[in-house]
């Protein structure tokens, strides 16, 4: 390997200079601020755990993206987390084991084994939150709201794609599907391939009301119209499809009124997050982004390995996306200037600068005879002293 080769990272890992360290980290802040506004308690997961909880119940998906490795004490296998949600079911059902109500909210480093996107990173900062002990859609609500809530505090367009696993899941029960006709029908309808999702339908079932059913499911999407037309055709269908379809109208109704800037867009046959979720499902998007930068839904199932089974709905957003999205809106809002000093062996400079830097002001002190500030350095100020005084004048 030549010198210059020893300073390359690996595809899709990478560093944060000043500039970009500095958006990310203020975003994350106000992230987790506005969350803990909110009533979200702040967690801190660890980066590293063993799979058998790590992957508990976060489905195929998750396992994909994981890294593993063997534990050098135990012999066990490790995987460094590719999502913070399981880690937070578990710090619900095993660690904090409240009764009722229980809001976590996080933020940290998650870790891809290939990126999710084709210029995405494979270690984005994630920020989410969790809501755990309600099964009522009061808690889903509450959930897609934060996220808009969030997304607008950063100034993006709230553009949402709003879908419920569970008309899927009724549809498939009553059709009577077997596992591996569910799982092949559901890779189609991800595929949006209708003349084959039509032939399979077609192929695979023998129902006249089953065919209704699915060739008119991949066609459900579009404007909050579509929930209406979702009613007339699964109007014979059982009641948890019924039910699925009025919790999306609610959802609609409340985002409306809340957010009447943002955009919905309904799509039934979307089922992000399939073998994970278990209700409710959406996600946000931005102009110029071929990913969501934001994505939940309700999981209702995952602690139950951890002998706690609890209802739960939250979302995770991706700060580094966003950072890389709104960067140069950020650094308009969190640029901050900063005085310079000339090294001085005064020990009332000194109180001058700690008083300064304790009412919030940014001091650079120079070294090694350093009279005035480098560029990178940002000082717009320097403090002088005259006559045993000091004051802060702008710098010539």
């Amino acid at each position: 390997m030549s010198k210059v080769d020893r300073w390359l990272l690996p595809d899709g890992i990478e560093e944060m200079l000043p500039g970009e360290a500095h958006q990310t980290e203020h975003l994350r802040r106000s992230i987790t601020d506005l969350f803990q506004r909110w009533g979200y308690d702040y967690v801190i997961p660890p980066m590293i755990e063993f799979t058998d909880s790590l992957l508990t119940g976060s489905g195929k998906d998750i396992d994909l993206l994981t890294f593993k490795l063997t534990d050098q004490i135990s012999g066990k296998t490790m995987g460094l987390r590719a999502d913070i949600t399981p880690q937070a079911a578990r710090m619900d059902a095993h660690s904090l084991r409240r009764e009722g109500v229980n809001r976590l909210c996080y933020a940290g480093h998650v870790m891809h084994s290939r990126p999710k996107g084709a210029l995405g990173s494979r270690t984005p900062i994630q920020a989410g939150l969790e809501l755990f002990g309600v099964e009522s859609i009061d808690a889903d609500i509450e959930v897609v709201s934060l996220m808009l809530a969030a997304l607008d505090q950063i100034k993006l367009p709230l553009y949402i794609d709003l879908g419920h696993v569970g008309i899927y899941r009724g549809l498939a029960s009553a059709a009577q599907l077997t596992s591996e006709q569910e799982h092949a029908f559901f890779e189609l309808l991800q595929s949006k391939s209708l003349t084959d999702a039509t032939e399979w339908v077609c192929a695979n079932t023998s129902s006249e009301q089953a065919k209704k059913w699915f060739t008119a499911l991949p066609k459900l999407s579009g404007s909050r119209s579509v929930l209406k037309k979702a009613k007339d055709v699964f109007q014979d269908a059982p009641e948890a499809v019924t039910q699925a379809i009025n919790e999306l109208e609610l959802l609609a109704d409340t985002i409306a009124e809340r957010f009447p800037e943002a955009q919905m867009y309904f799509d039934l046959s979307e089922l992000r997050g399939y073998r994970y979720h278990t209700g409710i499902v959406f996600g946000a998007f931005a102009p110029g982004m071929g990913t969501a930068i934001a994505s939940g839904g309700r999981y209702d199932h995952v602690g139950e390995a951890f002998g706690r089974a609890r209802p739960a709905t939250g979302f995770a957003l991706d700060i580094t996306a966003i950072v890389r999205l709104v960067g140069d809106r950020l650094s308009e809002n969190t640029a901050q200037d900063g005085i310079f000093a000339v090294a001085s062996d005064s020990v009332f400079q000194w109180q001058e600068i700690n008083a300064l830097r304790a009412s919030g002001e940014r001091v650079i002190v120079g070294l090694s005879g350093q009279s005035k500030p480098l560029d990178y350095q940002q000082c717009d100020r320097v403090l002088v002293e005259e006559d045993g005084r000091f004051s802060v004048q702008p710098l010539s």
